[in-house]
């Protein structure tokens, strides 16, 4: 079985679990999980010395993820939030709070942040003090599985190349803690570890450090180049004699 299948059946897995244990939102896509019990992992995700610090975020725009982009606006932080599926030129929602004409409530959702927010590219971006994702699942050495489409670590590796994340960038996820498995994850070349899982009872800080790398394009389907502009443009760049 192919690591890409293995990966899928144990989404599968989770996400049964998940709807029979009866702690994701009612209504959730089997997607990122929109767990109950997000906003106590954000605020516990806030009570830690790397959020304290953390001046710059970049985010991801699942509704899991709300309560931390909210909190993350409420303190005065600077906000990068990913355009859903890349799928503009500019991939990113910029979010500054001294500039908002929305509380951080409102403009923390997707649809009035894709509203409010300046669209930028990476070279626009200041560097990054913490990226925070979700994820379907993880275990303990920070391996984690994303919902399959792979766009975070499309948009790790865009930032990993313009230079606005390195070594000192924290990577966290907020998941409930059934998300959280005990047996090891099957990874791929690209794959990076997150270094903080925060549940809403715990905090788990993951020694086994694996870093996001730049784009790998040979594992990338052109169809797949097409359809995010960021990518297609760099391709171009790259490769002007067609």
């Amino acid at each position: 079985m192919s690591v890409e299948q293995r990966k899928q059946n144990l989404r599968e897995e989770v996400w049964a679990m998940l709807e029979h244990e009866g702690v994701t939102r009612q209504g959730a896509p089997r997607h990122i999980p929109a767990f109950v019990g997000a906003e106590l992992a954000a605020e516990r995700l806030a009570s830690l010395n790397e959020w304290k610090r953390a001046e710059v975020l970049k985010t991801v725009p699942d509704t899991a993820q709300l309560p931390v982009r909210i909190r993350a606006l409420a303190e005065g932080k600077l906000v990068y939030m990913a355009v859903p599926r890349l799928a503009a030129p500019k991939p990113f929602y910029f979010l500054d709070p001294a500039g908002l004409v929305e509380p951080p409530e409102r403009a923390a959702q997707r649809d009035v942040a894709a509203a409010i927010g300046r669209n930028v590219d990476v070279n626009e971006m200041h560097p990054v003090d913490m990226v925070v994702l979700g994820s379907v699942a993880v275990d303990c050495s920070g391996a984690r599985l994303g919902k399959g489409a792979g766009y975070s670590d499309i948009e790790l590796a865009l930032l990993q190349e313009g230079h606005r994340i390195g070594p000192e960038t924290v990577i966290a996820t907020t998941v409930h803690r059934l998300q959280v498995l005990d047996v090891p994850l099957p990874e791929s070349s690209h794959d990076f570890r997150v270094d903080v899982i925060v549940t809403p009872e715990d905090v788990i800080r993951c020694d086994e450090r694996r870093r996001p790398v730049g784009l790998i394009w040979d594992s990338l389907p052109q169809e797949k180049i097409a359809a995010i502009p960021a990518l297609a443009a760099r391709q171009a760049a790259a490769n002007p004699d067609g």
